[in-house]
């Protein structure tokens, strides 16, 4: 998000924004989960059941939400204002489709920060994928997904990750 903000602002304040938008998007979200799994609420931090996931989702959304609306208010550039909506639609998507079924979200983090910095900044961070695909792998041998579930994330990462094309 750092970097995202840097690009959309052409200038240091942009950073500033970026860690607005990582702490919304990525440290608030975090922190609910690590909260609670202390309080036993979940086994560990990939909350493998995915009928446990939708308050996380809830409270991802209020968090980008409240962070998009602060960075409205405050005059954040374009940029990072189109990259806090792509990750609150990516959002939407993975809490729908995980009502029926289990998606990766890791898989769609991955993806989605991969595109994202292919479209912000050059086209050769999509070598980065090699990433994206580790972390899929990642989670169909730990067997928390299965290849299906990680390239459905995979997939909706990218595509919300398209976002700032539109820019």
């Amino acid at each position: 998000m750092t970097a995202v903000g840097a690009a959309a602002a052409g200038h240091w304040t942009g950073v500033l924004w970026g860690l607005l938008g990582a702490l919304c998007a990525g440290i608030v979200p975090a922190a609910y989960i690590e909260w609670e799994r202390g309080r036993g609420r979940w086994g560990d931090r990939h909350v493998v059941d995915r009928t446990k996931r939708a308050p996380i989702f809830f409270v991802i959304l209020g968090s980008i939400g409240t962070g998009s609306v602060a960075m409205l208010l405050g005059g954040a550039p374009a940029g990072i204002l189109l990259g806090m909506l792509a990750l609150w639609v990516m959002t939407v998507g993975l809490l729908a489709v995980n009502t029926v079924w289990k998606i990766s979200v890791d898989s769609a983090v991955a993806s989605s920060v991969v595109t994202l910095l292919a479209c912000v900044h050059s086209p050769w961070w999509l070598a980065a994928y090699a990433m994206t695909a580790a972390v899929c792998w990642s989670r169909v041998a730990l067997r928390y997904h299965t290849v299906a579930q990680t390239a459905a994330g995979a997939a909706l990462g990218a595509a919300t990750g398209l976002a700032h094309l539109l820019e």
